[in-house]
């Protein structure tokens, strides 16, 4: 069987390097780096032309993640909380989000394919956050090819010991692709089980919308908290009138501001609240009791057509009244 892998490698080539990479690149979990290793190792063999893998993968990087970088360039935040509803590891999503890409800008392209997870992610995110088409190509370009060159001289480097990996599984025959599946549906499995916990942890009592406007008109205005990141608020300057600048890491700067007695509302816009509840938990932890992420978030808030403010400043690492 692997040596059928190889040989339909060697037969279509160029197409399948180029096919494999572009669907991974898309969102896509099949993985492209074994493919582009035994490429790499049929190039030593001179039967793949190594020049011609190379540009392949990278046109195939290219053109996926410029499909990625203009969604975010034209959809903004959207394209991150759907990229996140969609993850088995909705937890590592928020992470992401916490990652200091006001800072880094274009340069985190250039080892975000090194990186789990943040692949797909770092395309629209510094789409949405407005670097330029030239800088993209530039900074996700040499990011590509380095991640290419990589695993093609990987393959071309060992092409003896692959060659010796090959016949192993050749011989193992059923018994190995079963042991291979039978893997691959235990890490999915365990991601389903980690978001199931995750999700059933940050179960607790939500205000509606509709509850926290009727607050703020009867004038029993609670301390609004926007928790979400400096890069979530850089891609998406909406803010309820009044709230305060946070992040899930200001929790203790909260507490120094904010009576213990005093009513929190806390909001963000990831998938099931999870940001703003998990500041909840922690704000809990501290001993407020009257505490509660808003039920959809921001994007429930502006869809009910309540007024919202733009940002004007979001500054790292700070907690402040919104401008």
């Amino acid at each position: 069987m692997a040596h059928h892998i190889v040989e339909l490698i060697a037969q279509y080539g160029l197409l399948l390097v180029f096919a494999n990479v572009l669907v991974e690149q898309a969102g896509v979990p099949v993985p492209a780096v074994p493919t582009m290793i035994v490429a790499g190792a049929l190039a030593a063999a001179d039967r793949l032309p190594l020049a011609g893998v190379l540009t392949v993968a990278l046109l195939a990087c290219l053109l996926a993640d410029f499909a990625w970088y203009a969604a975010g360039r034209y959809f903004g935040g959207g394209v991150m909380r759907t990229l996140c509803r969609i993850s088995l590891s909705p937890d590592s999503c928020v992470k992401q989000s916490e990652l200091r890409f006001q800072r880094w800008r274009g340069s985190v392209l250039l080892l975000a394919k090194f990186v789990p997870g943040l692949s797909t992610v770092a395309p629209p995110l510094v789409g949405a956050m407005g670097l330029q088409p030239a800088a993209f190509v530039l900074f996700d370009g040499l990011g590509s090819l380095l991640w290419v060159g990589v695993a093609v001289s990987l393959g071309y480097v060992f092409a003896s010991q692959i060659d010796y990996v090959l016949d192993t599984l050749a011989n193992a025959g059923s018994m190995a692709l079963l042991l291979l599946g039978c893997l691959l549906a235990l890490y999915i499995i365990a991601k389903w089980w980690q978001r199931h916990r995750l999700l059933r942890a940050l179960r607790m009592a939500r205000i509606s919308v509709e509850e926290l406007n009727e607050a703020m008109g009867a004038g029993q205005l609670p301390v609004i908290v926007d928790v979400r990141s400096d890069a979530a608020r850089l891609m998406d300057s909406r803010i309820i009138p009044g709230a305060l600048l946070a992040d899930v890491k200001s929790v203790d700067r909260i507490v120094g501001l904010v009576p213990v007695d005093a009513e929190l509302v806390v909001y963000c816009s990831c998938p099931n609240e999870a940001s703003a509840a998990l500041v909840a938990k922690a704000l809990m932890a501290h001993g407020y009791k009257r505490v509660r992420p808003l039920l959809g978030g921001l994007d429930a808030w502006d869809a009910a057509g309540f007024p919202v403010e733009r940002a004007t400043v979001a500054v790292a690492d700070t907690i402040s009244h919104a401008a």
